[in-house]
Parts: C-alpha cells; sequence; structure tokens
C-alpha cells in the first residue's frame, strides 16, 4: 500500500507537472480558484508541497489559510518537479507511511495526509489546466482513486466564501468520477 501512494502520488503530480509551463506564461490568468489568479495557484501548489514535507518530518501541521506566499520565481517547473521529488522522498523514508501527522485537530494517519495531496494536486492541476486553456482530463484512475480518497470527507464547516472548498456542484449519479470528484469539491465539471 505504501509503494502504490507514493505511486499513486508521484503519477498525479507528474500530470500536474504537465500543465505548469504552459500556466507559467500566463500567471496573471484567473482560475476556476476565485480567489487565486495562476500565478497565486502556482504559489499554492508550491507552499502545499512543503506543508507536505513538513508533516512527514514531524511538523505540526494545519490546512493553508489566506493567500500563499510568493515562491514562483523564474522556473515554476523545476521548482514543482524538486518539490515534488522532495514530498515523494519524505514519504518514502521507511515508516512515514505507517505513522501520523501532527496535526492542531490531534494525529492524522500520514498514508490519510499523502491522499489529501494526491487529491490537492489532482484538482488544482485541473484548475491550471482549466485556467489556461489546456486539456484538463485528468487520467481516469487517478480521478477514481481520488474521489474513493475525498468523496465524502468534506466537512460542511471546511465550505463556503473564504473557506477551503465551495458549495458542491450536483453532478449526475452516472458522472465520471472526475466530474463527481469536481462536483464534490466545489467546481463546475
Amino acid at each position: 500500500m505504501d509503494t502504490d501512494l507514493i505511486g499513486l502520488f508521484d503519477r498525479a503530480t507528474v500530470w500536474t507537472a504537465s500543465k505548469i509551463a504552459a500556466a507559467d506564461k500566463v500567471r496573471e490568468a484567473p482560475t476556476p480558484c476565485d480567489e487565486w489568479n495562476v500565478g497565486q495557484l502556482l504559489d499554492h501548489l508550491l507552499d502545499g508541497q512543503s506543508l507536505f514535507v513538513a508533516g512527514a518530518s514531524g511538523a505540526v501541521v494545519g490546512p493553508p489559510t489566506g493567500d500563499p506566499p510568493h515562491l514562483v520565481g523564474p522556473d515554476p517547473s523545476a521548482q514543482y518537479e524538486a518539490a515534488r521529488q522532495e514530498t515523494i522522498a519524505a514519504y518514502s523514508r521507511p515508516g512515514v507511511l505507517a505513522g501520523n501527522v501532527s496535526s492542531p485537530f490531534g494525529p492524522m494517519p500520514a498514508a490519510q495526509f499523502l491522499g489529501i495531496a494526491i487529491c490537492d494536486h489532482l484538482l488544482h492541476g485541473w484548475d491550471l489546466a482549466r485556467g489556461t486553456n489546456q486539456d484538463a482530463t485528468m487520467p481516469a484512475d487517478l480521478a477514481a482513486v481520488a474521489w474513493q480518497m475525498l468523496g465524502g470527507r468534506i466537512a460542511d464547516a471546511t465550505r463556503g466564501p473564504g473557506k477551503s472548498f465551495k458549495a458542491a456542484v450536483l453532478v449526475p449519479e452516472d458522472a465520471s468520477f472526475q466530474d463527481k470528484l469536481l462536483g464534490y469539491s466545489g467546481r463546475q465539471p
């Protein structure tokens, strides 16, 4: 299971990485994340990687709040690749995925925290793709896994203006896993 989660994270972030070069050319473009343009979304992706690494290293981590710090430099593709590799290395250390991550709300299984990272990067990869007119079709198996990890787990208290998620968007029962994931996370598929 540990290797599978790391492999899933690797594949999800490779897909997101494939959207960054084109996104870098239009940093001021809007994204489906209403409060963030493309450059701010890239900042969030980089900041999130450091959060996931910190969790694997024993730091107490909570969800990010407010605007992300400005982190994107002249080569965001290289920055994202370095951050991706650092996250993979952090969770590949013996025993990390079998342990817990400390949060202000109590311990969380590290494997669950890495699952959040998988969902976060797939969803924000989609946001980048949509905001920059790229193909936003996630690999179907990754969308299915992310849906299984996230579906039914977003607390109502985290939805609404200024919160982590918008209200869920209803999708047909027979929608694809990608559309279910997007709708549930408050995105219009």
